[in-house]
């Protein structure tokens, strides 16, 4: 396979000291980057998928916590963010051309897992957007053991007003050329580095937060502000599509911030209601990282992806609501 040493800011990441980052090249001839975090004597290995902003070294801390727990870790730059190739010249906007794109990233990732050894079983975790690719990706076949995902982008939130815009607006902007462009009440700017932590729609945790800042004020080519149009077109319609589809028959456990206010929350809660064998576990309290989260809230969430990685528990269900 195509692969060459990646740079990776270990400084930044407060992960563990050995971990190993690498370009890869996509079938599609993108450079995106991947890191990997090996682990003496793993029990297998973690597949992280990150959200959209998000950057390899933010998961240092949670490659940390599987380590202390027995299992390897692997986390992607997805193509248009991190260290990976950028769409369009402004390199502030996330874009995409078509989502299922993505899957050419993962399937390169998982070339490289492989040519390193990665042991097995393979799990996977998808945050925010990483939750809407790797349903999809579970769903077509991944050979992973089973999954768990937090906060996942199975339909984007809007409010009632704003709806009917969110399909009609990016439609109108591609066809008269403004397709980049941002949607309203997006910003250029990072979301961790132009709001305080007071407020904030990601952790209740200040620590966590200021994590976040430090690694992007120390690294700002890391940094991603709001999405293009033509993104949130290929968003929305990704969404629509894995919700026709039925659920994989696979362990799967997935989390919810009981204060949720960036992905869509029913769409969560029917999925996980067509889920054979799968449970949700909604957090009190909690915002939309739940990884991010309050040191009792992350405890809780990784006992029981261990449990589920390790003996393939997915415990019982909260009670579900529409």
């Amino acid at each position: 396979m195509n692969k060459s040493p990646a740079p990776f800011f270990n400084d930044i990441a407060e992960g563990p000291e050995q971990v190993s980052a690498w370009w890869l090249t996509t079938s599609d001839g993108l450079r995106i980057r991947v890191a990997y975090w090996p682990c003496d004597a793993a029990k297998g290995t973690v597949l992280m998928l990150p959200g959209r902003t998000e950057y390899v070294e933010k998961y240092g801390v949670v490659a940390k916590e599987f380590a202390a727990r027995g299992f390897a870790m692997m986390a992607i730059d997805w193509r248009g963010q991190g260290l990976a190739d950028r769409l369009i010249d402004d390199a502030r906007v996330g874009h995409i051309i078509d989502f299922p794109d993505y899957q050419k990233d993962l399937a390169v990732a998982l070339d490289l897992i492989r040519d390193l050894g990665a042991p097995a079983p393979w799990h996977l975790i998808g945050h925010s957007m990483g939750g809407g690719i790797g349903l999809r990706a579970v769903m077509e076949g991944i050979p992973v053991k089973t999954c768990a995902f937090t906060g996942p982008m199975w339909g984007i939130y809007m409010t009632p007003l704003v709806k009917p815009f969110g399909w009609a607006l990016p439609r109108v902007a591609d066809a008269i050329g403004m397709g980049t462009k941002l949607p309203p009440s997006t910003s250029y700017e990072n979301y961790v580095l132009s709001n305080p932590f007071q407020g904030n729609m990601l952790t209740t945790d200040p620590d966590m937060y200021a994590l976040m800042h430090r690694q992007l004020t120390a690294q700002p080519d890391l940094a991603l502000g709001g999405p293009s149009l033509i993104w949130l077109r290929e968003a929305l319609r990704e969404c629509r599509y894995l919700s026709r589809q039925p659920s994989p028959n696979l362990p799967c456990v997935t989390f919810l911030g009981e204060n949720e206010q960036i992905i869509d929350c029913p769409r969560v809660h029917d999925r996980m209601n067509r889920w054979p064998g799968g449970a949700l576990d909604v957090l009190p309290g909690a915002e939309h990282e739940v990884l991010m989260e309050t040191p009792a809230l992350r405890n809780r969430v990784y006992d029981r992806m261990e449990a589920l990685f390790t003996h393939g528990e997915t415990g019982v269900s909260e009670p579900l609501s529409a």
